[in-house]
């Protein structure tokens, strides 16, 4: 009999940073944490992220470079910054902003294998915590996501900033976290996995906090209430992408919202924006399967997103006047074989896909 153990490889999990500090004006503590990783750091940031927090990082030793102000995290702008990171040989990247910024300073450190600090400035996304990048091409729809080694070596979320943002970029932030429970349920509910089921519970607890929390919160930015939703939205909604892994982050909802980026007209749309009405979608599509459990929770979630100012319809999403063939070219996307879509327990076509998207808003059917 061989003495040779058989070696199963199991995914590996990038759960969280290897540093959280949270608190109001904490961002002045960033010098001396650069510090740990030699005198000069490379900023990546959306100009108005800059603004905000360029004067935490005047009067230090450290040299400070500042790329130019990133829109959006397509290949464009990756080839610009690594070239700049060749050019200046930084010790550390920094990632100030939302999203697409802190998505493109993630992804920038892991090709040029440099320590990452990231610093969101809304409550918008997760994406300052999470080992994923999303790269968009240059009309701004989505074209491919990246998968990192690890989530970044630090990350600061300083609640004095997180506030100057516009009330519309937490409430998207909302949108984007409470998606995942109902994507993470439906893809993930029956499975006997630890981690997975404890990823699971999570987005339930998240999704509760935010039913429980948001509306005070968005009314009262200065609340306890304002900050126990932050870190729901850039804190716990990462983890549980990281504890569950790929399948507990994206299925029809995000599906949905990487198909819409698609159409120019949704370029106005912050992302939570476009996951929340993905997760209408999703019931929908649950819904012509006969589930009357996703029924009860898409009307659950139209009350909901009507008090905080969720969209709950393509109207809602400045899509009035959108065309049947524009529909369906997203439709047709959003069921591509790469498609997260696909994560669901059942099969679905382009046909179900569209009628779902125009029918977010109808009422429970009834039987007699």
């Amino acid at each position: 009999m061989s003495d040779t153990l058989m070696v199963e490889a199991l995914p590996i999990l990038a759960i969280a940073p290897a540093q959280l500090l949270r608190g109001n004006g904490i961002l002045a503590q960033l010098p001396q944490y650069l510090s740990r990783y030699g005198h000069k750091a490379l900023v990546i940031a959306g100009e108005t992220a800059h603004q905000v927090t360029a004067k935490y990082l005047k009067n230090t030793d450290l040299e400070i470079i500042y790329a130019p102000a990133i829109a959006d995290c397509n290949d464009e702008n990756l080839a610009m910054l690594r070239r700049l990171v060749q050019q200046e040989n930084p010790h550390a990247i920094v990632g100030i902003g939302g999203g697409k910024s802190l998505d493109t300073a993630k992804l920038i450190a892991h090709q040029c294998q440099l320590p990452i600090v990231t610093v969101p400035t809304t409550g918008a996304t997760c994406a300052a915590w999470t080992a994923l990048s999303n790269v968009y091409d240059v009309n701004g729809a989505f074209d491919y996501d990246v998968t990192l080694e690890r989530c970044p070596n630090l990350m600061i979320v300083d609640y004095e900033a997180i506030t100057t943002a516009p009330k519309r970029t937490l409430v998207s932030g909302i949108g984007d976290a409470i998606a995942k429970w109902y994507e993470s349920s439906v893809s993930s509910g029956s499975s006997e996995k630890t981690m997975v089921i404890a990823a699971v519970q999570e987005a339930r607890i998240l999704r509760d906090i935010l039913f429980q929390k948001s509306a005070e919160a968005i009314a009262n930015p200065h609340s306890q209430a304002w900050r126990e939703v932050v870190d729901a939205t850039v804190c716990l909604a990462g983890a549980i992408g990281g504890i569950g892994g790929a399948s507990c982050r994206t299925v029809a909802a995000h599906a949905i919202h990487n198909a819409l980026t698609h159409l120019h007209q949704t370029h106005g749309t912050l992302h939570g924006e476009k996951v929340a009405y993905g997760i209408l979608v999703q019931l929908r599509l649950e819904e012509f399967q006969g589930n009357q459990l996703a029924a009860s929770s898409r009307h659950q979630l139209l009350k909901f997103y009507q008090e905080i100012g969720l969209p709950t319809s393509l109207s809602d999403l400045g899509l009035s006047q959108v065309t049947l063939a524009e529909l369906e070219q997203i439709a047709e996307i959003a069921c591509q074989p790469n498609s997260d879509i696909h994560r669901l327990p059942f099969t679905v076509s382009p046909s179900q896909v569209l009628a779902a998207m125009v029918s977010t808003t109808n009422p429970i059917l009834t039987t007699v």
